[in-house]
């Protein structure tokens, strides 16, 4: 089983190694780590990153296709090359699993018109720009399309997905393996629960342009040719 992550300048690391923990653990997994290039694909906060080691061209076809978000999916949601790279995997894809902003990179390809998904809180709207049914939920499945909500909610994604995959008592082993027992410090019950001045001042950081901060810092480590 082939499992494909996208990466792109400016993903949030949690949206892609959250899934990939529970992913990667699966019987006969076989991860990879995708970008326009290969290179070390630099993470929104500039200080990390991951290893792409194969290019669009290299991959033809995958079982899991797994979009993460961050603050550079708004330039990849533009980005010709990506966009085409994700429709022609989703095509034959078994699963085709968002995560975050990540399903805005979906959105834009194309491929979630008429469909029912969830999302983070800040990017309903701009998904249900393209055509979706945007639902309040931590993860939500219509038909081979597994989406979730932000950053974090990507691991319960992945645990509902690998109970599909691989029944529930490997999806049991995986979350014990992890220790996937949440218990924050600060008990909402989701985002839509959380104070209104928080919400403000998430949504004052998104307005104000995530992406050019992101922008504004250089990578903290050579990002070489693979």
């Amino acid at each position: 089983m082939r499992i494909s992550i996208l990466i792109y300048d400016g993903f949030t690391m949690l949206d892609a190694v959250g899934g990939y923990s529970v992913f990667g653990w699966l019987p006969g997994a076989e991860v990879e780590f995708v970008a326009e290039r290969k290179t070390v694909i630099a993470d929104d906060l500039r200080s990390g990153g991951l290893a792409a080691w194969r290019d669009y061209s290299e991959v033809e076809s995958t079982d899991i296709l797994y979009l993460p978000g961050g603050p550079g999916a708004g330039a990849q949601m533009k980005n010709e090359a990506t966009l085409s790279f994700v429709r022609r995997l989703h095509e034959t894809s078994t699963w085709t699993f968002g995560v975050c902003n990540g399903v805005e990179i979906l959105a834009a390809a194309g491929i979630l018109k008429g469909k029912t998904v969830t999302t983070n809180y800040f990017a309903r709207q701009s998904v249900a720009s393209f055509g979706a049914n945007v639902v309040a939920d931590r993860y939500r499945r219509d038909g081979k399309i597994v989406t979730t909500a932000g950053v974090s909610a990507g691991i319960d994604g992945a645990l509902y997905l690998a109970r599909l995959i691989a029944g529930e008592d490997v999806a049991k082993i995986i979350q014990l393996g992890i220790e996937y027992y949440p218990h924050p410090p600060f008990g909402y019950g989701s985002a839509d629960d959380a104070p209104a001045h928080l919400h403000d001042m998430i949504g004052s950081a998104e307005g104000g342009g995530l992406e050019a901060l992101m922008k504004a810092k250089e990578p903290r480590f050579i990002q070489p040719q693979l």
